[in-house]
């Protein structure tokens, strides 16, 4: 009886991903995979409700009347990239939801995972769609088209090269 229960009790300690420096199961590493998308998630929707939260406020400022047929274009599609953020950035948790105590955890982290990325290029828009809106009011168009392509660099850069450089540099096998 005992051997059975050793034996059973060393075939859950299989290391998930043996020679990465861990020694977890494929349990504990999902677990710890979802508590990073977790965390993850709690800093993007901090930043993406204070940017609709400055978007809703505007829509009742006087200026607002002001504001020519394709500025209000323009706002309504950022409010509409900024509620679809909110709900990307919310579905990792609504399956989470769905899927509790059902044993599938690598598979809500693999959908967390996607959900995150998804998320992070719709904030990206908003982000630069937000400030590009705030220049074409206060200086206008041309500046507006500068600081979104300004924008769009440093993300290009400090999202996609720099994390591309730093993985090339370490063999990115993974």
């Amino acid at each position: 009886m005992a051997a059975t229960a050793d034996a059973s009790r060393s075939e859950t300690r299989t290391d998930a991903r043996p020679g990465d420096g861990r020694d977890e199961t494929r349990n504990e590493r999902a677990d710890r995979n979802w508590n990073e998308v977790l965390q993850e998630l709690r800093v993007l929707q901090t930043g993406t409700q204070i940017l609709t939260g400055f978007l809703l406020a505007l829509a009742f400022q006087p200026a607002f009347a002001d504001l020519s047929g394709g500025q209000r274009v323009f706002y309504l599609v950022l409010v509409v990239l900024a509620a679809l953020s909110a709900i990307i950035a919310l579905a990792p948790v609504a399956l989470h939801r769905r899927l509790f105590r059902r044993g599938e955890k690598p598979l809500t982290v693999a959908y967390g995972h996607a959900a995150l990325l998804t998320a992070l290029v719709t904030v990206s828009a908003l982000t630069v769609g937000v400030v590009a809106f705030v220049f074409d009011i206060v200086v206008g168009e041309t500046a507006a088209w500068i600081a979104a392509a300004v924008l769009a660099v440093v993300i290009a850069l400090l999202w996609l090269a720099l994390p591309a450089a730093m993985r090339g540099r370490r063999g990115g096998s993974r």
